[in-house]
């Protein structure tokens, strides 16, 4: 238990760190950004020491697969909870763009944040990892050279892999944006965790370009463009799919409706037309 107490005192530290940044912000909403860049860094930092819970755990510290997935949905519950208004996805950010609900230069920001963010928060848990508080995190430190990539099938499999659950998945975000947090938060935290879960033995169905970064970008096996096709290319592919049903079109790319007829709210009254036809 010495290991999981370890990593729980750790999961403490970065959801802090994240919370005092997004509240110190709070007074400078220029800064707003920034907030971003809080949301990746706990959403990676975090996501990499469960990681090695399922890397490791098992075997050094006894630690199962049910205890991950766990772990796993309450960092996902915690995140939607505490980072309210942020996303730490630039997927999301970009699709808030092509709907015309943010400008260029915020969405560039905002993009630039959660990359930075996504390299602290590798840059943090190799720190953690080093300091090898615990025999599991003695191996992750011997192991973190040489980790394995979350990209288990071909460059193609893993595209239309994460094509298709980014595609799911922004889909039942954008009905349900409109609801209660209450409902929307824990079903969004369940359906990450049950893509997770199901692709582990594809791609792992991460959904987010700057996690992905964060968690597999590193890792031999696969060039950087490869990895940028399966996880950043196919994300914000599935994305525009998913707006292009939910909307009939992309704002920012054209107006027109594409999939759905706008009937018109007005309608002529029978006396005008009769009026007409005897003129």
């Amino acid at each position: 238990m010495s290991g999981l107490n370890a990593s729980l005192g750790y999961f403490l530290s970065v959801v802090v760190f994240a919370v005092l940044v997004q509240t110190l912000l709070r007074k400078w909403p220029r800064f707003s950004f920034v907030s971003e860049f809080a949301a990746s860094f706990m959403l990676v930092a975090c996501w990499l020491e469960i990681q090695t819970i399922v890397e490791v755990g098992q075997w050094a510290g006894g630690l199962g697969q049910d205890v991950t997935v766990t772990m796993l949905f309450v960092l996902l519950l915690t995140h939607g909870v505490l980072c309210a208004g942020t996303s730490g996805n630039p997927s999301l950010v970009v699709q808030k763009f092509l709907q015309l609900e943010a400008g260029t230069l915020p969405t560039a920001l905002a993009v630039t944040a959660q990359f930075a963010g996504a390299h602290l928060g590798l840059l943090a848990a190799r720190y953690y990892w080093s300091l090898e508080l615990t025999d599991m995190h003695m191996i992750k430190n011997l192991m973190s050279r040489e980790c394995g990539t979350s990209l288990q099938v071909s460059v193609v499999q893993g595209f239309f892999t994460e094509c298709a659950c980014a595609f799911i998945f922004h889909l039942i975000q954008l009905n349900l944006r409109r609801r209660s947090a209450l409902i929307r938060v824990p079903l969004i935290a369940v359906l990450l965790t049950f893509f997770s879960h199901v692709a582990r033995s594809y791609t792992s169905a991460f959904m987010n370009p700057s996690l992905a970064y964060g968690l597999t970008f590193h890792c031999p096996g696969f060039t950087f463009k490869e990895y940028a096709v399966v996880y950043w290319l196919s994300s914000l592919t599935g994305m525009m799919l998913a707006l292009l049903l939910y909307m009939g079109h992309i704002p920012r790319l054209f107006a027109r409706n594409l999939l759905y007829f706008q009937k018109t709210r007005f309608r002529v009254p029978k006396g005008d037309k009769h009026e007409k036809k005897k003129k």
